[in-house]
């Protein structure tokens, strides 16, 4: 077998054991569910789901495509334009790549937005899930305060800058629970309430004389 088509073989396991396991966890529970349930319903050995992901919770949190690193690399890239515009750009840029993967892949691009949505659900229902999550989605609110600092010139740690990083990556992890969120279950219509986020916060900053209005 080529090494390709080894790839391809393994992101198709790893994508059938992660749609089983969530349809596990909406249906009885994450915490009613078992390796052995996940791996019976993707129809692979027991050893083989954890393999690919070695704690349960991994099924919910491993993959994630709103990485810190790239938010990074689209931050260190920005030249004349806003912290927050860099940051729309980031979380457009990346609900496009996943809408064309999944229509490159033959599957209904709101396929990933509805799963998303339930991969929120589950995380907001589990008190130990949604710590790790809000714990996770840290490095993003440095990356953010950060570049807010440099734009407003305060300290990354001054309260402006960290009170509106909290608050734009807040209102993204939210986005998926809300009225507005599920009944938009696509990229196109999600970005719209990536934008109200931003011009929320936008609209706390600007009380800051310094603010950019870009």
């Amino acid at each position: 077998m080529s090494d390709g088509r080894r790839e391809r073989k393994k992101a198709q396991t790893r994508t059938r054991i992660r749609e089983a396991a969530l349809d596990l966890f909406a249906s009885q529970g994450y915490r009613e569910t078992t390796i052995a349930q996940i791996a019976a319903r993707a129809d692979v050995a027991t050893r083989t789901v954890t393999l690919h992901f070695p704690a349960k919770d991994d099924l919910l949190f491993a993959d994630d495509p709103f990485t810190a690193e790239s938010l990074a690399a689209r931050l260190r890239a920005r030249k004349a334009e806003s912290t927050l515009d860099a940051v729309r750009d980031w979380m457009h840029a990346t609900m496009r790549e996943l809408d064309e993967r999944d229509h490159a892949s033959g599957v209904d691009p709101a396929h990933i937005w509805r799963r998303r949505a339930l991969r929120a659900a589950l995380l907001m229902a589990d008190d130990d899930l949604r710590g790790r999550a809000r714990a996770g989605y840290h490095g993003l609110e440095v990356l953010i305060a950060e570049g807010i600092g440099e734009d407003l010139g305060l300290a990354p740690d001054a309260l402006v800058p960290r009170l509106a990083a909290v608050t734009v990556v807040t209102g993204l992890r939210e986005i998926y629970v809300t009225r507005e969120g599920r009944a938009r279950p696509a990229a196109g219509e999600l970005s719209e309430l990536v934008d109200e986020v931003l011009a929320f916060a936008r609209a706390g900053l600007s009380r800051n004389r310094s603010t950019p209005t870009g």
